[in-house]
């Protein structure tokens, strides 16, 4: 995450995303109800508030999609993707340096 972007917590997304569902239905429009929450939170925009309402949707089954856990089990295993490359890596490295140890002369 860069620096710019602000780290809210947990239970400031959830207070956002169940106060969503609370009042949509006072105002005239998604947009409108997710402005006026962000104002109230103090949440730098509402798009913030979108984004946190739509994975909220997608993680209870409403909406289609990547869930939450789906996504950190994803983030784990390419993780551990990358570092076994690497470890695969250096031990084809030190193969072909020990293969070229015992093809020279004089051994």
């Amino acid at each position: 995450m860069s620096s710019s972007r602000k780290k809210y917590p947990p239970e400031l997304r959830e207070r956002a995303v169940r106060m969503f569902v609370e009042v949509r239905d006072q105002h005239e429009s998604e947009w409108a109800a997710m402005r006026a929450i962000a104002e109230l939170l103090g949440v730098g925009t509402p798009e913030t508030i979108r984004k946190w309402v739509r994975q909220g949707q997608i993680d209870t089954g409403t909406r289609a999609g990547i869930t939450t856990g789906e996504s950190a089990e994803l983030k784990r295993l390419r993780r551990e993707n990358a570092e076994l490359k690497r470890a695969n890596g250096i031990l084809k490295a030190a193969s072909v340096f020990f293969a070229a140890e015992l093809d020279r002369p004089g051994r």
